[in-house]
């Protein structure tokens, strides 16, 4: 269960405080990537090495996830992004293109929206989005926020059963069941069994109210850079450039077709294909 990529190296960056794990490559205008839940960096390993003959590649554990520090608060996605934002500057990188996927696509917007002369462009992959205008319908209809967003019950029942829990997580929402080998799944479940790291997911998701109404703010103001809204044809990929429209004035994007939720796992090389165009 290798988690090195030939080429990329590990470091801790000090982000205001919060160290963030993050795993940079390659040559070229520099994209962060950000990850989901359950995931962790690993999400994108099979992006990373084309996506780093073209451009520096920084891919990072979230706060709360993976090998990067999981402090009490902070899971709102602005102040998530703020870590973001002090890894990336803290790497050397004054501007930069982020790309981020569920809960990551989530903080990918916050620090779009709040560093605006940071991020060149912006890459949003399968989520429905805070202070969209079918949030609040589309959030109570999946099981997981409700039950994520209770207080302390969610630590408790997945605690020991974390390979169980991330394998029928991410089972639920694939279209190819091919695309997640045991091994990755193992590496996703070994990182929410670290300490606190079961706490810190839950965490982004108890934080969405307070994403909601800070998101719906910056509508008043839409994103000027370029903006992909990508997404499985399974799953949220028929509503993406719709919602993302809602937040800023220039989007592309759509489904990927034989794919649901996890399309970075599923469909490497057309969300490859659609970040090269995006930042060409």
């Amino acid at each position: 269960m290798n988690t090195v990529l030939d080429g990329f190296q590990h470091r801790l960056v000090n982000a205001g405080g919060v160290k963030i794990h993050t795993v940079s490559g390659g040559a070229g205008t520099p994209i962060v990537l950000l990850h989901g839940f359950p995931q962790t960096w690993w999400e994108w390993r099979k992006i990373m090495p084309d996506l780093a003959n073209r451009h520096t590649v920084v891919a990072v554990d979230l706060r709360g996830a993976g090998f990067s520090d999981c402090p009490q608060g902070g899971y709102d996605k602005v102040t998530m992004a703020a870590d973001i934002h002090a890894a990336m500057t803290g790497l050397g990188h004054s501007r930069y293109a982020v790309c981020g996927h569920d809960i990551g696509a989530m903080v990918a917007v916050a620090l779009a929206a709040t560093h605006r002369e940071a991020v060149t462009h912006l890459a949003v992959l399968d989520v429905p989005m805070p202070g969209w205008s079918e949030w609040e319908t589309t959030a109570a209809k999946l099981w997981h926020f409700g039950f994520h967003m209770n207080r302390d019950l969610p630590e408790r029942l997945i605690q020991g059963r974390e390979y169980d829990y991330v394998s029928s997580f991410i089972s639920e929402r694939l279209f190819d069941h091919g695309a997640h080998d045991p091994d990755d799944i193992e590496i996703f479940a070994r990182a929410l069994a670290q300490p606190g790291r079961t706490r810190g997911g839950m965490e982004w998701y108890r934080a969405f109210p307070t994403d909601h109404r800070t998101a719906l703010t910056w509508k008043a103001d839409p994103l000027m850079m370029p903006v992909l809204a990508l997404g499985g044809d399974q799953r949220f990929g028929p509503r993406m450039v719709g919602m993302m429209q809602e937040f800023a004035s220039d989007v592309r994007g759509g489904s990927v077709p034989n794919a649901s939720h996890y399309i970075a796992d599923e469909r490497p090389k057309e969300v490859l294909a659609a970040l090269v165009a995006l930042l060409t």
